[in-house]
């Protein structure tokens, strides 16, 4: 067996094999066994051979590691080899960003039912929308592309994503978002997410209702999303502080793969509750390898701008509107509330009440591995271990930024965090 997506899998001493997509399956599982047994996540990228003995048990016989995009990324084939100039020529390459990215968007546009496109109006989502619209027309599709976003109405997310809508003329869609509806779907989304992870489970509320949303009042079920962009194409804000290209070309690697604890995780499980299908062009295999492939010195943020090198292949292309193209980088959970009182602030003031300093002082005796440090991460493995106690080793650590003092994952909490002038 292999997976791309998230998958765990269950293998007992006396030879019981079980895999799902999802720890819950497994859970239930052993809910009947006499002794406790362990549900292991399935590494990504990996292949398992697996032997059935004749005494009707099944045996591990094999595991290993087959091609993925941040292996020898520069061996990469491509479909339209013959297409991409050779070399790193900042023109050429340019080109071939943008053939490679249409390639991936237009691959992933077979589909028997109907295509929408969540846009947050940041630069990924942007770009995988009015690239989809523009192509779903050139095949004349017989409905018009839906997207859709989820915010208050002056959220800097709504705002940027109605202009996006408008300049590619999408039928869109916002869904309204009001602390206390994130409040409440909380513990269903940790719950589908099995993690509690902080910034995964704050970025996930957003995407748990939009996701509900589509499903409840649209008939589109194939969704498209930037997932991943930022990842590949260094586009968290902690990359300005990357001491070296080199080791900010490292860091993406390791962001790559570790995906399935936290981006795609959520992306995967969010959608997946409501029944909807995702698909995620900028983690195309050849578009991935190509990218990795190029110098490390070309990816950093340049002029203060991350993923400097992905907004300027699209540049002067009236793809999408200019001041969308370089916008700067807003967390998802930051970007969806209003920029005076972002969804972080808003948690931290719920879970003040939540949880008291003697508990969080008593953090490291309760929760030995990734201990919270803080009432949010606190609150957050509370509810995770009343669904799934004794699970915790199911992510390694907190998805946190790198090269600054950090103490919480919030891009607004980072020192070099700068808005828009215009929010």
């Amino acid at each position: 067996m292999h997976s791309d997506w998230p998958m765990f899998k269950l293998l007992t001493d006396d030879g019981f094999l079980a895999v799902c997509s999802e720890a819950k399956g497994l859970t239930q599982i052993t809910h009947s066994m006499s002794e406790p047994v362990k549900i292991t996540p399935f590494p990504p990228g990996h292949f398992e051979i697996f032997d059935l003995q004749p005494n009707g048990k099944v045996k591990s016989v094999k595991m290993d590691r087959f091609h993925c995009c941040t292996d020898e990324p520069k061996h990469a084939v491509y479909d339209s080899a013959e297409a991409l100039g050779k070399g790193f020529a900042l023109e050429t390459v340019k080109a071939n960003i943008r053939i490679l990215f249409e390639n991936a968007v237009r691959k992933r546009l077979m589909a028997h039912r109907r295509i929408g496109c969540l846009l947050s109006g940041g630069l990924d989502s942007s770009l995988v929308a009015a690239t989809l619209v523009k192509l779903a027309k050139e095949q004349e599709l017989q409905y018009p592309i839906q997207t859709f976003s989820i915010g208050a109405c002056d959220s800097p997310d709504a705002i940027a994503a109605r202009k996006v809508a408008a300049h590619i003329d999408s039928e869109h869609h916002e869904v309204n978002f009001t602390p206390e509806e994130g409040i409440k779907a909380l513990e269903e989304v940790i719950v589908h997410l099995e993690s509690y992870d902080i910034t995964t489970v704050r970025a996930s509320v957003g995407m748990y209702l939009v996701s509900k949303f589509i499903r409840k009042t649209t008939d589109s079920v194939v969704i498209f999303s930037g997932e991943g962009s930022d990842e590949l194409t260094q586009g968290y804000i902690y990359f300005h502080k990357a001491p070296s290209p080199k080791a900010a070309a490292e860091d993406s690697v390791r962001l790559m793969k570790e995906l399935y604890m936290f981006d795609v995780l959520r992306a995967d499980r969010t959608t997946a509750a409501h029944g909807l299908e995702l698909r995620v062009p900028f983690l195309d295999h050849r578009f991935s390898a190509y990218f990795l492939s190029l110098p490390p010195e070309m990816r950093v943020p340049k002029d203060g701008v991350e993923k400097h090198l992905l907004r300027e292949s699209f540049k002067g292309l009236n793809l999408i509107p200019d001041e969308i193209l370089w916008r700067r980088k807003e967390a998802f959970s930051d970007g969806m509330t209003s920029a005076k009182k972002s969804w972080y602030a808003i948690l931290q003031d719920h879970i003040e009440s939540e949880v008291n300093d003697s508990q969080l002082e008593k953090a490291a005796k309760l929760y030995p591995h990734n201990t919270p440090t803080t009432k949010e991460g606190y609150y957050y493995r509370q509810v995770f271990e009343k669904h799934y106690p004794g699970r915790s080793d199911w992510i390694s650590h907190y998805w946190m930024p790198r090269w600054i003092k950090a103490t919480d994952p919030s891009a607004r909490t980072l020192s070099i965090y700068k808005p828009d002038k215009d929010q």
